[in-house]
């Protein structure tokens, strides 16, 4: 099988790194010389820096690269069986190439597109064979990432897919099959996920360095929402979530922050322009240098002495909050928040109830902080009442605990539930609308996303009882319609699919 590759830049030379290391022959193409040049360099650089870590011999690389044949220009695909097009996100610019890749390649071959977010269906209506056009989207880095969506459209013969499968196969990556949908399976929930955490930011809720912890530590994700943004890149952010919006139903989960376009326009673009959310030490690098906006000690660390904490609140929260300051060497008084008139600060362990309701109890309100504890964050939540001598003894508390601190107001789902669950009730609304099964959901966020776990075993793990309730709170304050919980979850909370707790959630368990 002979394959073509249109778009040589990060993502289009590494699907040719992809299919020539699985042994098919590729031409990869370009528009003129110093683009082919450099998607020549892009390959040379994967595959070398491969040799160096030992995941390919020279030998292979050597034979890997005498697979590639490098041509500027679209007639050179005239004999290929599949070409796979991966040029920047512009749905025109796609459209025109496809046209004239329906003059050019043989009747035969099958027409597909990379697009992240594009509607599938109007590249193929650019061509005079719809059926033989589909959707092949990578995930970068593509030598690694071990997903591919193949999104089909409505008229897309049932033949290509299973080629487009059969492909995926041999190439080892897990394929995700779905229809021609805004976002598809892993972009549609990724990015509401990022833009509610650029909302967050952009209300000045929480600062970058707390949210992006918050996500990394408590969940477990390889990356925070607002460092991942600027990997992805701003604009690259932008476009998906604004086509997204305009194709798919006009979510506003899915309406661009105004923050995003803002700084789009000001080329603040992340890692390539050397500045997004975080300052880089140049154009392209990862390393992360300080500016206005990072954290000085005085900041952080300053506050009163805590020697003797109260609890305030009921159930397994207090109790674990209880057991965790014992253990860290506080005196820890529990009782009502009328009682507690002798401690140095008083936590309010609770997830349920807002945190300004415990704090007006106690007579003294500027002491209260709402503490949860969250894997290997502790939320430290101030109230309109808080003192910020609290807030740093809050911290300084956190921290005697093992856990780090992020700061947040007392808002409902605080940070770590106020972006995971609305992301979990995406996930759900997509299986009620029989868009994608539970396990095709889970496989693309794990392979395509990095994700340590997909959100059903996630929600299976936490309950689905405690999801829907956490979702309901969500709800009722931000009225956000898009947060209304899934009809889903309600029925299977219903019916007693409570999760691994109840032995059958979104799967079965023994």
């Amino acid at each position: 099988m002979n394959v073509g590759v249109v778009g040589l830049g990060t993502m289009g030379a590494g699907i040719v790194e992809v299919f020539a290391r699985n042994g098919l022959n590729v031409v990869a193409v370009e528009v003129d010389q110093p683009a082919l040049e450099r998607g020549q360099a892009n390959l040379a650089g994967s595959t070398d820096r491969a040799v160096a870590r030992g995941k390919l011999t020279e030998a292979d690389r050597d034979a890997l690269l005498g697979r590639v044949r490098f041509a500027v220009g679209l007639a050179a695909l005239r004999e290929v069986d599949l070409v796979v097009e991966a040029v920047p996100e512009h749905l025109d610019l796609k459209r025109r190439i496809f046209a004239e890749l329906d003059h050019i390649c043989k009747p035969t071959a099958i027409l597909a597109t990379n697009t992240s977010s594009l509607s599938v269906t109007e590249v193929a209506a650019a061509t005079r064979r719809p059926g033989q056009v589909i959707g092949l989207h990578f995930f970068n880095p593509a030598p690694v990432m071990k997903l591919v969506e193949v999104i089909r459209t409505v008229v897309t013969a049932d033949r290509v897919v299973a080629d487009a499968q059969a492909l995926c196969a041999r190439l080892g990556k897990v394929a995700v099959t779905v229809a021609d949908r805004a976002g598809f399976v892993a972009n549609a929930l990724l990015f509401g996920y990022l833009n509610q955490a650029v909302a967050m930011y952009e209300a000045k809720y929480a600062t970058r360095e707390d949210i992006d912890a918050a996500m990394r530590l408590g969940c477990g994700l390889p990356m925070g929402p607002l460092a991942l943004m600027d990997l992805i890149g701003l604009d690259t952010g932008y476009q998906i979530l604004d086509t997204m919006y305009r194709r798919g139903g006009r979510d506003r989960r899915h309406a661009p922050a105004p923050l995003l376009k803002q700084m789009v326009t000001a080329g603040l673009l992340g890692r390539k322009s050397g500045k997004g959310f975080y300052t880089y030490a140049k154009p392209g690098s990862s390393a992360v240098v300080s500016d206005d906006l990072t954290p000085t000690s005085s900041q952080v660390d300053s506050g009163r002495p805590v020697s003797k904490v109260g609890v305030a609140g009921e159930g397994a929260p207090a109790a674990d909050m209880v057991e965790a300051l014992t253990k860290a060497g506080y005196d820890v008084a529990r009782g009502s928040p009328a009682e507690l008139s002798d401690v140095d600060l008083v936590v309010a362990a609770t997830v349920d109830t807002p945190v300004v309701e415990c704090a007006m109890g106690t007579g003294r309100p500027a002491d209260v902080v709402g503490l949860h504890l969250v894997n290997g964050v502790a939320e430290v939540v101030h109230t309109v009442r808080t003192a910020p001598e609290a807030v740093a003894a809050a911290r300084s508390v956190a921290a005697q605990l093992g856990r780090t601190p992020v700061v947040c107001p007392d808002r409902a789902g605080f940070l770590v539930d106020a972006l995971l669950f609305p992301y979990l009730n995406d996930a759900v609304k997509m299986v009620d609308a029989g868009y994608a099964t539970v396990d095709d959901i889970d496989n693309a966020m794990k392979l395509g996303c990095g994700y340590p776990a997909g959100p059903f075993e996630v929600l299976d793990e936490v309950g689905l009882d405690t999801a829907l309730a956490r979702q309901r709170q969500l709800y009722r304050q931000l009225r956000e319609p898009g947060l209304a919980p899934a009809p889903l979850l309600e029925q299977m909370v219903t019916a007693g699919y409570l999760g691994r707790k109840a032995g059958r959630g979104f799967r079965s368990y023994a």
